[in-house]
């Protein structure tokens, strides 16, 4: 029986996701924000395609890789060690967040109602909650940020969906523009710490 060994590897794809993410928050959010485009059936669908494609694909190709590397591969994990360390969390966030963005981008795409987000909103605050609790715990901050980020914005579109907060709207895309700068300082200093041997805060 052959048994096939990877060496572990420092180059887990963490800024592909986290630059599609900031991408989709920048599109959505600054439309949600500055009400620029307005809304047409042209524009509505290119906002479908734009978190088709940026924040679901490139989070949810993040989140398999770094699922199968932690799992089948072991190349993102100490060998023996008791805990996989936080990057587990990474790959369940990168993959869900990517399927909820193939969802949502759809359901933009066809123009069908957004009300049902508002159940889905719950399920993902809920998921962001243990996120800041993984990454609090570890701890890394800068990335425990991008969960209370992402905490802020389903916090604030469940009530909005569910019509208790009819002004949410902006809001949201407040939050998803924040979230949107620091996911895009976080690609940078991921990248330039790898890339570079710097020593950027993350």
């Amino acid at each position: 029986m052959t048994i096939f060994a990877f060496p572990p590897s420092a180059f887990i794809p963490v800024v592909i996701g986290l630059f599609g993410l900031g991408t989709g928050y920048f599109v959505w959010g600054g439309q949600a924000l500055s009400g620029y485009p307005k809304p047409t059936s042209e524009v509505e669908k290119t906002m479908g395609m734009w978190a088709i494609w940026m924040p679901g694909f490139m989070q949810f190709i993040t989140g398999v890789y770094i699922i199968v590397g932690l799992t089948w591969f072991q190349v993102f994990s100490t060998p023996g060690a008791k805990s996989i360390s936080p990057f587990y969390m990474v790959g369940l966030a990168f993959t869900a967040y990517g399927v909820h963005w193939f969802a949502m981008g759809h359901r933009r795409f066809i123009s069908s109602s957004a009300q049902p987000d508002a159940w889905m909103a719950l399920a993902f605050l809920i998921l962001s909650v243990l996120g800041i609790v993984v990454f609090v715990a570890v701890p890394d901050i800068p990335v425990a940020l991008v969960f209370v980020g992402l905490a802020l914005i389903y916090l604030t579109e469940s009530p909005t969906r569910f019509g208790f907060f009819p002004g949410g709207g902006r809001l949201v895309g407040l939050w998803q523009a924040l979230t949107g700068i620091w996911l895009l300082y976080l690609t940078w200093a991921f990248t330039l710490n790898l890339t570079l041997n710097m020593h950027v805060w993350v």
